[in-house]
Parts: structure tokens; sequence; C-alpha cells
């Protein structure tokens, strides 16, 4: 009896350890060029970041970047129902960071953000890579 509450408890501390169902590898959608990117999304400390870890010219021929190994997004917070709120969004084909959220829905994740409080947004449709 010892062993199996040993062994419930093992597994009941392991599940506060698991992973967050937007970890992983995410195609971004191709930017006015064509090119995209994989963005490999993780914690970073108590929040969840992403960082460019491949870049596809428009051909989806793999191809250098200056910006592998960038974060992309970072201290972004879950806030329940497949959100996550309150970080940044840097979009490297504009030079821009924008304000961000993300919504993920399974495979599909949205990425949006906005500048200049709200009055200019974009937002883009990743999918989890396999």
């Amino acid at each position: 009896m010892k062993r199996f509450l040993f062994a419930a408890a093992l597994v009941f501390a392991a599940g506060g350890a698991m992973a967050d169902p937007i970890e992983g590898v995410w195609q971004t959608k191709p930017d006015d060029n064509g090119k995209f990117g994989f963005v490999r999304i993780a914690p970073c400390g108590a929040k969840i970041c992403g960082v460019l870890v491949k870049a596809f010219d428009s051909s989806g021929a793999e191809t250098p970047s200056d910006n592998i190994g960038k974060q992309i997004v970072w201290g972004m917070v879950p806030s329940g129902g497949g959100t996550y709120s309150g970080g940044s969004v840097w979009a490297p084909d504009r030079d821009k960071t924008y304000r961000g959220k993300m919504q993920l829905s399974g495979d599909d994740l949205a990425v949006s953000g906005c500048v200049l409080g709200g009055l200019i947004c974009r937002a883009s449709d990743w999918r989890r890579v396999k």
C-alpha cells in the first residue's frame, strides 16, 4: 500500500510539471515577401516565450537569417481558455514590437498585437509543426 501511495504521489507531483499545450514549434504565416519561419514556444521562467529557430524563403527552402535565435514572443501569461496575454510580439518583416496576445485552438495559434494604444493592430495565424 505504501508503494501505491508513493507512486500516486509522484504522478500527482509530476502533473504540476506538465508542459503547457502551447509549447512546441509553430510555422508563422508568410510575410508580404512570402518568407516564413518556425518559432519554438517554450517557458521562460513563469512566462511563455518564442524564439525563431528556422527561416524559409518564398519557395519553402530553408534560408539563413540574422533573426535565427531572436525572440519573437516574450512575456506571455496563460489567462485561461487557451488565451495568452500580457506579452509582446516582434514582427521581423517590419521590425516592430506589438503588445501581444495569442489564442490556442488545437494546432492553430492566432497571434495578434497592437501599437499606439490599439490604433494599429496586426494578426497572424500560425500552425503547429509536427
